[in-house]
């Protein structure tokens, strides 16, 4: 089947009054793919479909502009901690990064020229929520509804991402809190921080941005830690003008910079993954550099983990340790266990009274919550389907849900390197299934339950010699049983390799057997 190239069309429209009895129903526009999200993974998915001819396709985005996380979070500090030139598209290079590890806004910038420059605006659906994936089989096909009006389509992205809905516990008290409440990833730019007393619930990726951030300018901060994290020196600086003429003018040179960056993270990979032991080193130089920083030893004890680095995320900050031994802030070696009015009660039985509450509690990881809106086969919830936790063939499709295809999908993530990488291999699988498809003529594909069960069996026995197992920790990663649904315990390029193309023997095929409209039975076809 040739590729269509015909601009998506506009959804229906809701009309405001009531329908006449004997209107005629309006048609549901139709497109070969729906991509949910614009983010780096659903712009990424927009620019390769375009160059496999796919142009016939929608991205569907909940907000008003481009960016997904880069959008969302935009708290004081927030920067990437991968170096930029690895942390950006392989086919769109950026010579102009401002600074090794570029702030978030520089980042949001670069996705608004990606959609510009790739000529994604005309696919762009901004407040186009998507409320229900569900998969038609008499039709073979997905019809995707949002708050903005129903598509139908042959194939289905989700490029949603693991970082998209904040987790705020569920506290005591919480609702009669007399003051500022918000989540890092919905920050309130309109509320003054100057002079408050201020909360910090959690010690993540986020929070060590955010607290030295805001700690010069609060009256009082008060960090709830259940946990301390290891923190690592973050080697920034600025980005010379040499540097940046030099890439412009040579881009392979900053090819080459990109490589070198990748090389330095693949070889980081065996101590992660296979031989824990080998970090000992990297937890030494982390003690060293609180050390520098933190002179009182009571702090200092709150502040050293007891489990092996690379167990949890594995932080960058330069100026993390130095606020948090600032006079004006208080580390509470415990959780957040109720809030009383204005009093904030932690799990050590301590009060503490505050103006304004900070969560940098993270996101609904492995339990996504696209995975509620989500029917498959006969109806089957995606999140039914993963109750007992989140399955995927090569990170990307799961069985029961034909040609729904995952960006950043279970065991994909990474704990060293760059998330683009693993995003951009899984769109080279995206599209070699569309243009398989188009080749043999089926209509759609789903992985076989051997295949999926097999991936998944041989990823969890690797799984187990990981620090992420082994390393003594409670992370986010894992599940409630502690089995590890979020990473990829391999290198980038083991992945690359392992969705460079769609293996058939994996999958069965469906082909429609009738006109789109007309009722029909979806053909199982033999490979």
């Amino acid at each position: 089947m040739a590729p269509r190239t015909k601009k998506p069309p506009l959804p229906v429209e809701p009309d405001p009054d009531e329908p006449r009895a004997d209107a005629a129903p309006q048609a549901v526009p139709h497109v070969r793919v729906a991509v949910v999200g614009s983010g780096f993974g659903g712009l990424g998915a927009g620019v390769r479909l375009r160059r496999a001819g796919i142009t016939d396709f929608v991205i569907l985005e909940r907000a008003d502009s481009v960016g997904g996380t880069w959008r969302d979070n935009s708290y004081p500090g927030c920067a990437c901690d991968v170096p930029s030139h690895l942390y950006s598209f392989s086919f769109a290079p950026n010579p102009d990064w401002p600074r090794v590890f570029s702030a978030q806004p520089d980042i949001r910038a670069y996705l608004e020229r990606v959609a510009d420059t790739f000529g994604l605006r005309p696919h762009l659906r901004f407040g186009a929520e998507v409320t229900e994936l569900r998969w038609e089989e008499e039709h073979t096909r997905w019809r995707v509804t949002t708050r903005v009006g129903s598509w139908t389509a042959d194939a289905v992205v989700s490029a949603a991402g693991p970082l998209a809905e904040p987790k705020i516990p569920d506290l005591p008290g919480l609702d009669g809190f007399p003051g500022k409440v918000f989540h890092s990833s919905r920050w309130d730019h309109d509320y003054d921080l100057t002079g408050k007393r201020v909360a910090v619930v959690g010690t993540g990726a986020s929070a060590v941005q955010i607290i030295p951030a805001i700690q010069p300018t609060v009256g009082s901060l008060t960090v709830f830690q259940r946990t301390p994290a290891w923190v690592m020196p973050r080697a920034d600086r600025e980005v010379t003008g040499v540097e940046k003429w030099l890439h412009a003018k040579l881009p392979p040179s900053g090819l080459l910079r990109r490589s070198a960056l990748f090389a330095i993270r693949e070889l980081q990979v065996d101590a992660f993954v296979r031989r824990p032991q080998f970090l000992k080193l990297v937890q030494q130089v982390a003690l060293r550099h609180m050390h520098r920083a933190v002179a009182d030893p009571a702090l200092r004890a709150r502040l050293t983990p007891d489990y092996r680095i690379g167990c949890k995320r594995i932080l960058l900050s330069n100026t993390y340790f130095p606020a948090l031994a600032a006079p004006n802030t208080e580390v509470v070696a415990s959780g957040l266990r109720e809030l009383r009015g204005s009093t904030l009660v932690a799990a050590d039985g301590s009060e503490h009274e505050v103006d304004a509450v900070v969560f940098g509690t993270g996101f609904h990881v492995t339990d996504l919550p696209i995975a509620e809106r989500v029917y498959g086969v006969g109806g089957m919830a995606l999140a039914e389907a993963w109750k007992d936790g989140m399955e995927a063939l090569r990170g990307s499709t799961v069985r029961g849900f034909p040609n729904l295809f995952f960006l950043i999908g279970p065991n994909t993530g990474l704990g060293n390197s760059s998330m683009i990488l693993m995003i951009e291999s899984q769109l080279n699988y995206l599209i070699d299934a569309l243009t398989t498809l188009d080749s043999i003529g089926a209509t759609a594909m789903q992985p076989t339950e051997r295949a999926q069960r097999q991936w998944n069996l041989e990823l969890q026995h690797r799984m187990s010699r990981t620090v992420w197992t082994t390393g003594g920790c409670r992370s986010w990663y894992l599940e409630e049983d502690g089995k590890n649904t979020v990473l990829w315990p391999s290198s980038t390029s083991a992945f690359r390799r392992a969705t460079r193309h769609v293996d058939l023997a994996e999958y069965e095929l469906l082909k429609r057997t009738a006109p789109l409209g007309d009722a029909l039975d979806p053909e199982v076809v033999p490979v």
